[in-house]
């Protein structure tokens, strides 16, 4: 894609919104214990993504996927990242980590831009070095300051990078790769659902109405950002989806500050200034590469 469109820009903004506020929707469900919102993610998530490829006329390619070991050996690897990301994001909003969820978002391009040198071999200009550098130092920081890692953040960055990654090898489409991954991780949420009710801990067993609304919810909140960012997608430069995608950890990032009033001091006003200083870096050599593309 050569232009960005309006309706690119559009979906784009729809897609970040939705991500943008979700601490909001997953601090309503702080007293649901955290492996039964992500089942309950897979499980609702699964009928909106097969409903969107039939109406696209794309389940061919799904069928297709289904039946190809190697393409399912694939999706199994991708399913479980995205598995580990969505458990790791819950649990810190719900136990009151917002802001590591941010710096953990923040990190990702950062991140995925190491992970092409490593194993890509992709050459890294001085800014995406110097972007690397302090992002690594910023997580130094944190570390030093707290006594240990920023376990939450690290998650969010290794499992949405490593999703990135081997996403990029997976031959299907966007649409057809979630409604995948839903269906191999569904007998998973089943199971485990089945194992909590077996054991008399099943949280919905007792879930009042709003709750079991907010459940429904997931599915939504989960389906619908993935479809609209998918579509966004076409009628985006790469450029732009690459800079754009930092509205995120800062809506996290001010929600967390301003809604949720967790602390901003300490060893976090050096850190934090960093991983901006990082994302500065980041934007510019996107633009940069822009520039110096065009004809």
């Amino acid at each position: 894609m050569n232009e960005d469109t309006p309706r690119g820009f559009a979906l784009a903004i729809a897609a970040f919104a939705i991500w943008g506020t979700l601490p909001f929707y997953f601090r309503a469900l702080d007293h649901v214990p955290t492996p039964e919102v992500v089942a309950h993610r897979v499980i609702w998530a699964l009928p909106l993504a097969m409903a969107w490829l039939l109406y696209l006329g794309r389940t061919a390619d799904l069928r297709a996927a289904i039946r190809t070991p190697r393409m399912l050996g694939m999706a199994a690897v991708t399913a479980a990242l995205i598995s580990i990301n969505w458990g790791a994001y819950v649990w810190l909003i719900q136990s009151g980590q917002a802001m590591q969820a941010a710096l953990g978002y923040y990190i990702n391009p950062i991140f995925s831009v190491f992970l092409g040198a490593i194993f890509l071999g992709e050459r890294l200009s001085a800014r995406q070095w110097g972007a690397v550098a302090l992002a690594f130092a910023a997580v130094v920081v944190l570390t030093v300051d707290a006594g240990r890692l920023p376990t939450g953040a690290l998650l969010i960055v290794f499992s949405w990078g490593g999703y990135a990654y081997f996403k990029r090898a997976l031959p299907i489409g966007p649409n057809q790769g979630f409604a995948l991954e839903a269906m191999i991780l569904l007998p998973a949420a089943l199971a485990y659902l089945a194992w909590q009710a077996a054991q008399g801990q099943l949280f919905t067993v007792q879930a009042g109405a709003m709750d079991w609304a907010l459940l429904l919810g997931c599915g939504v909140i989960t389906a619908t950002p993935l479809i609209l960012y998918a579509n966004a997608a076409k009628g985006l430069r790469l450029s732009t989806i690459a800079i754009s995608g930092y509205a995120i950890p800062t809506m996290i990032f001010l929600i967390s500050t301003l809604a949720f009033r967790e602390p901003f001091e300490g060893a976090r006003l050096i850190a934090f200034p960093m991983i901006w200083a990082a994302m500065a870096l980041y934007i510019s050599e996107v633009l940069r590469a822009r520039r110096a593309a065009r004809p």
